[in-house]
């Protein structure tokens, strides 16, 4: 890796997606960091124009800063989608300077946005890693992570609530049963006659069974004694 000088206001170090630059002094907006730079491919040469790589910089239709040479430091900086640089590019004097945007703090790694063109072509199938969009799915991960918990509770609720509605159908039938064993119960026993107290006749008066001793009043034996 090529040496900095410990005057530049930036460093090479370990990122996200792999080696970035960060700031190892305040930076303040509008400052040109650092410069874009390579060979330069003209588009009319057809062995040129058949370059590829992910270090290309366009400046227009025809120049092409080819910047994948180990000492444009600036290669280094990563795309981000909501950046704190952006690349000011200069056509006429086939220059680009990397410019701040924002003020940049010691140890912030510096990005700036690649444009749509190279997002579609190199980021959007791996998925942009850049501060914004790793917010933006550890959002979109709690956010499902919450709906999933929801609809959990939500079916334990429910099943909460079916099991106690079982619970009183089942309380409820029970109930039901004692009170028709008992009502079946008190039929039976009413229907039975009382034991040494006879039957009732047709009047509704008691009559003696046929082996109850009959109670005969002294008057009904006295005139039966003198018949004899």
């Amino acid at each position: 890796m090529p040496s900095i000088s410990p005057n530049k206001p930036y460093r090479v170090g370990r990122s996200r997606t792999g080696l970035g630059l960060f700031a190892t002094k305040p930076i303040k907006k509008g400052t040109k960091i650092i410069r874009y730079f390579g060979r330069l491919l003209d588009s009319r040469k057809k062995d040129e124009d058949a370059i590829e790589n992910k270090y290309l910089f366009e400046l227009n239709g025809r120049w092409t800063i080819d910047g994948s040479i180990r000492e444009n430091l600036a290669r280094y900086i990563n795309h981000a989608c909501r950046p704190n640089a952006e690349s000011d590019v200069k056509p006429r004097k086939r220059k680009v300077f990397i410019r701040a945007i924002k003020d940049i703090e010691p140890g912030e790694e510096i990005n700036y946005d690649y444009g749509t063109d190279y997002f579609k072509a190199y980021l959007k199938p791996i998925g942009c890693k850049c501060d914004a969009c790793e917010k933006k799915r550890k959002k979109q991960r709690a956010e499902a992570r919450a709906e999933r918990l929801r609809l959990k509770e939500k079916a334990e609720r429910k099943a909460k609530k079916k099991a106690e509605k079982l619970a009183t159908a089942k309380d409820l039938a029970k109930e039901e049963s004692k009170a028709k064993a008992k009502k079946k119960l008190n039929g039976k026993t009413n229907g039975k006659r009382p034991n040494g107290h006879g039957r009732l006749n047709g009047d509704g008066r008691s009559e003696p069974d046929g082996d109850a001793p009959v109670a005969v009043n002294e008057q009904t034996a006295a005139s039966a004694t003198l018949q004899a």
